[in-house]
């Protein structure tokens, strides 16, 4: 998938200045017109959780390290797994519970960086389920027996919105999960399609925008400060290539780094590759995740738990293998 590419300076600079104003003009300097970048491509899910990816693209953070990177989108981390494995993409972004199956099934995957965390916040997360006002839903005890959208079945959304549940002390087994896109969310449940949506943000925002209201913070009562997803590679291109992996991720770090220090320049990205047009009001007010750089081994231990409990895995991980 890479491939040598001009280094070309105008279009860094027409997204950074309108990202960030003139004082941003600088970015990319250092990298010249006649140097080569090598091109990766990299599977991403279309929402707030990679913006800082984006962000370090237009701060010239991965040019910095001689690479440029091509973004595709994909549904969810159950997509974007084998596309990493059958070179469609360089490099992936995940959640850890499709990450964990991964390991399980022995596929050839390495995790080369933290990719987002929950802020542990209990109705200050940038992920939720929510539900309309006249669903007479008013808990996580409600949702049993109900139909909640999630992105991919039998993944992250199920199990953690299964704990929601039964730490609501209620019996989740009579959910019924229903596949949505991130994007199509709020429309579903605003058409009563689903009874509820486990979605993240800006469509967070944009639902309860519109008169939803947050029953579970999902990924917070799985366990607060979860490593949510991650940033990997195919073991053939981590063997073969590792000094391309390790630049990577020395910009990825950067780029987390500085996405966690100024929030609105990691707003104000997301208009520029959302597949959904978001409003000025919503980019204010959405609550942006975590962003560190090293994974909370405990919290990916508990998730393991939970993913065992409800059938995702079938035996406990090696994280010792599997975390960098």
């Amino acid at each position: 998938m890479r491939r040598r590419t001009a280094a070309l300076m105008a279009a860094p600079l027409l997204l950074a200045v309108a990202c960030g104003g003139a004082e941003d003009a600088d970015v990319g300097a250092g990298v010249t017109a006649t140097e080569e970048l090598e091109e990766v491509t990299v599977g991403v899910i279309p929402t707030v959780d990679v913006a800082p990816l984006y962000l370090g693209e237009e701060k010239g953070f991965f040019a910095d390290q001689g690479i440029d990177l091509t973004f595709e989108a994909g549904r969810g981390g159950a997509t974007i797994v084998p596309g990493v494995i059958n070179g469609q993409y360089d490099i992936g972004f995940s959640n850890m519970v499709s990450l964990l199956q991964a390991a399980e099934q022995e596929l050839p995957l390495e995790l080369v960086g933290s990719g987002v965390a929950s802020t542990g916040v209990p109705g200050a997360d940038f992920a939720a389920v929510v539900v309309l006002p006249s669903s007479g839903i008013t808990d996580a005890a409600g949702l049993a027996d109900k139909r909640i959208a999630v992105n991919t079945r039998n993944n992250i959304g199920t199990t953690t919105v299964n704990e929601s549940i039964r730490t609501a002390g209620a019996d989740p087994s009579g959910v019924e999960y229903v596949e949505v896109p991130f994007p199509d969310m709020p429309e579903a449940l605003a058409d009563g399609d689903v009874d509820a949506i486990a979605v993240v943000e800006p469509y967070l925002t944009m639902a309860t925008a519109d008169g939803a209201v947050v029953v579970a913070s999902n990924l917070v009562d799985a366990v607060p400060g979860l490593t949510v997803a991650a940033y990997f590679t195919s073991r053939e291109l981590a063997t073969e290539e590792p000094d391309l992996v390790e630049r990577f991720t020395i910009a990825l770090e950067q780029s987390l780094q500085y996405a966690s220090q100024h929030g609105d320049e990691a707003r104000a990205v997301l208009r520029y590759y959302m597949e959904t047009e978001i409003d000025q009001a919503v980019l204010r007010s959405m609550t942006l995740p975590a962003w560190p750089t090293e994974f909370d081994r405990s919290s990916v231990q508990r998730l393991a738990d939970l993913a065992i409990e409800d059938g995702l895995l079938t035996e406990e991980p090696d994280l010792d293998a599997l975390l960098p």
